[in-house]
């Protein structure tokens, strides 16, 4: 009997980590990592909520008129913000889906899959442009996390419309 909440909770945290781990270089142990930590995902109203949350919003500094965003506030859990920019390093390049990261799609809804795939698609321009407008490959991969850091708070939301 007493091992029944371990249970339950552990069920709730499969399935969390089940369909966070669908994108491109989010894998068990980073999909795990996120659940654990972020706990209830709907505690976050907004996607941008999550972002601040991880410290992967821009600082700001403005007066009057002027304003002026800085580097990221790194006022957050430095340790998803960590494992969300390694992971984002895998939207470089646009390679579609590996036959690793198919095998882990398999059995999933359909909008999850497709929701991932867009993602994959829109990270990976946004690399590429930032790239292009010479910025630095550490403030593209950055920017990335922080987009990627909103399509997984809308796949654990059920927001993948």
């Amino acid at each position: 009997m007493g091992s029944m909440p371990y249970t339950i909770s552990s069920f709730i945290w499969k399935r969390q980590e089940n369909i966070c781990s669908r994108g491109k270089g989010i894998e068990t142990l980073t999909a795990l990592s996120m659940v654990v930590e972020v706990g209830d995902f709907r505690r976050f109203m907004k996607a941008e909520e999550f972002m601040a949350f991880l410290g992967l919003v821009p600082s700001e500094n403005s007066s009057g008129d002027k304003r002026r965003q800085g580097g990221i506030t790194k006022a957050g859990n430095s340790h998803l913000r960590r494992l969300l920019v390694e992971a984002s390093w895998h939207y470089r390049f646009d390679r579609g889906a590996s036959k690793r990261l198919m095998a882990r799609r398999k059995g999933q809804p359909v909008c999850v899959v497709s929701y991932a795939n867009k993602a994959g698609k829109r990270l990976s321009r946004k690399f590429n442009r930032l790239i292009f407008r010479n910025k630095k490959s550490q403030v593209a991969v950055t920017a990335v996390a922080r987009e990627l850091a909103g399509f997984v708070w809308g796949l654990m939301v059920d927001q993948t419309a």
